[in-house]
């Protein structure tokens, strides 16, 4: 397969604006920055219980995170109003939005309550904007999923979360975690006990690794979009702050 790397020929794409479309830029794909730094992932869970397994999940996550070479920092959601209570000037809204600027991946956890996410989760979510002014907070970060459940497998927080990455123009990993009966998985400590659950948390940490070093300084490059390039920068800031705001 040959790749286009010159000027397209569109003469056989009426519809398409020449001017605005572009041929794949190889050398764009072999990023030149500086990219020492170990890799920035943030993680959230979603109970506020003082023995939260969701919480004891994700520390878990950070620990391999961090053997891996991440630096990581878990965000404690206690404190953070609920979407719309506030503004987001407030403290924690504040610092929640700074982690994810500050982030290159994402971890979300969360309990299934109802058949679903919890709120707690959901809220943290809904403070990360699509946009702020023309920057995308979310846009392009790898995003790993995991969830506990008090009953037997289930996947439905995962599912909900995954629609929620895509939403967000991340780039979620295929690999995903589902701790069924997590009381059974913990010991006093809040420490993962050995199983092949746990197994597969590292399979899903080893991946997310993967993934955030094969796209990093690369983001940006992946998510220009010809259709966005058709638009102003002050329509396309107005389309998002609509499906923000909606």
């Amino acid at each position: 397969m040959t790749v286009t790397t010159g000027k397209p020929d569109c003469s056989d794409l009426p519809n398409i604006d020449s001017e605005h479309f572009r041929a794949i830029d190889l050398q764009k794909l072999e990023t030149s920055e500086d990219l020492s730094h170990p890799p920035r992932i943030l993680l959230l869970y979603g109970s506020l219980r003082e023995r939260s397994y969701s919480r004891f999940l994700t520390q878990e996550a950070a620990r391999l995170l961090r053997t891996f070479g991440a630096e990581t920092r878990i965000f404690d959601p206690s404190g953070l109003p609920l979407p719309d209570d506030t503004g987001p000037e407030h403290p924690k809204v504040q610092e929640l939005r700074d982690l994810s600027a500050w982030s290159e991946a994402q971890v979300w956890c969360s309990p299934e309550r109802h058949g679903a996410m919890t709120g707690i989760m959901k809220s943290q979510i809904d403070w990360i904007p699509l946009s702020l002014g023309a920057v995308r907070p979310t846009q392009g970060k790898v995003l790993a999923l995991m969830q506990v459940s008090g009953g037997s497998q289930s996947f439905n927080a995962l599912n909900q979360m995954r629609v929620l990455g895509r939403w967000m123009r991340m780039v979620t990993i295929p690999n995903q975690s589902s701790v069924p009966k997590a009381f059974q998985q913990f010991d006093e400590d809040g420490r993962m006990m050995p199983s092949g659950l746990y197994d597969r948390v590292v399979d899903v940490m080893e991946e997310l690794m993967k993934f955030t070093l094969l796209l990093r300084g690369r983001k940006d490059n992946l998510v220009d979009r010809y259709s966005e390039r058709k638009e102003t920068g002050e329509d396309l800031i107005a389309r998002v702050n609509r499906s923000t705001n909606g």
